[in-house]
């Protein structure tokens, strides 16, 4: 029987979750859905994370006013990916003046973002079910300079004062995209990681810089982050639980391109690939959240940068479903 494509076929609601890390920080976790994080000061409030539409976000809004009354001022977007970042709108009327991203974020909303867009839509209907509310592409309007790690250049950093409460925000490597940036309170050890670290759900990857991804997840893992927002699953409380998340996303990075490594080493045909990578991962990874939604994608773009394509391809809604008919037994 053909399998539903991505995530047609996961419409069910998800229990979400608004928990407190430490004196300014909050976890939005949805059981493997998209998380978003929250950082409230004296005089403003930092999300990390927009949420997929305008309606979603105005279910997080909901919480953080049971919490602060105070202006929603900045918006990170810790990558350009649709589910990401198309709710940023409902926050303007909330105070929002700052949507900050990197310089490698702003260059791919401009590269792959309408593409992206109307593929991610049709990827997680249950995540756009109000997509009519979206009014188009979300754009930084405070980008944070950005230098390309594979030639030894540092990334700018912001450091935002939401009062009483100071939040670093840079790009800590290539990882999950080039553009990946993280929210570090460091006075709380408190992490926002984005989708360069998950925990306990499928780790998208297919417009990701798998070779350098492990050395970004060991430049996190030096913070000493004490609490940590992934991109997907629970919020990790104590070093312990932090590491045990670096840890798995960095099992699931490394075995993926050892196993594309291979495939490409024994002139493998993309579904020959697959089958391959099924034999290493399937048995660690399987079970978890959108597992059956991530891999094909993950598996092409190992396949790809394998064979030395190192900008990922633009991922399209015909190319989605291409792949997705290609790999199918």
């Amino acid at each position: 029987m053909t399998k539903a494509f991505a995530s047609q076929a996961d419409l069910a609601d998800r229990k979400i979750t608004f928990e407190q890390l430490s004196p300014h920080c909050w976890a939005y976790t949805a059981e493997g859905d998209p998380n978003s994080g929250v950082i409230v000061g004296e005089r403003f409030v930092m999300v990390s994370d927009a949420t997929a539409t305008p309606a979603m976000a105005r279910d997080l809004i909901a919480r953080i006013r049971t919490v602060s009354d105070k202006p929603i001022k900045y918006v990170l977007l810790t990558h350009y990916h649709a589910v990401r970042v198309l709710g940023a709108s409902a926050y303007f009327a909330e105070g929002a003046s700052e949507i900050v991203a990197s310089q490698g974020t702003y260059e791919l909303i401009g590269e792959r973002g309408k593409e992206d867009m109307q593929s991610e839509m049709e990827r997680f209907p249950r995540l756009f079910r109000n997509a009519e509310t979206v009014p188009g592409l979300t754009w930084p309007t405070l980008v944070i300079g950005g230098g390309d790690p594979t030639r030894g250049e540092k990334p700018g950093r912001l450091t935002v004062d939401l009062g009483g409460v100071k939040v670093q925000v840079w790009s800590p490597g290539w990882g999950h995209t080039r553009g990946d940036t993280i929210a570090w309170v460091e006075e709380e050890k408190v992490l926002f990681s984005g989708d360069l670290v998950e925990y306990n759900a499928g780790v998208y990857t297919g417009d990701a810089h798998l070779e350098e991804w492990p050395a970004t997840l060991e430049a996190l893992r030096a913070l000493g982050a004490q609490a940590l927002v992934p991109g997907r699953g629970e919020a990790m409380q104590g070093a312990a639980a932090v590491n045990q998340a670096l840890d798995y996303t960095k099992r699931w990075v490394e075995t993926l391109f050892r196993c594309g490594k291979e495939a490409a080493a024994s002139n493998m045909d993309l579904k020959a690939a697959m089958a391959h990578t099924r034999k290493a991962m399937d048995p660690v990874f399987g079970n978890v959240f959108i597992y059956e939604h991530c891999l094909p994608f993950d598996v092409s773009r190992a396949y790809d940068e394998a064979r030395g394509v190192k900008n990922p391809r633009i991922w399209t809604a015909e190319r989605d479903k291409e792949m997705w008919a290609a790999l199918q037994e």
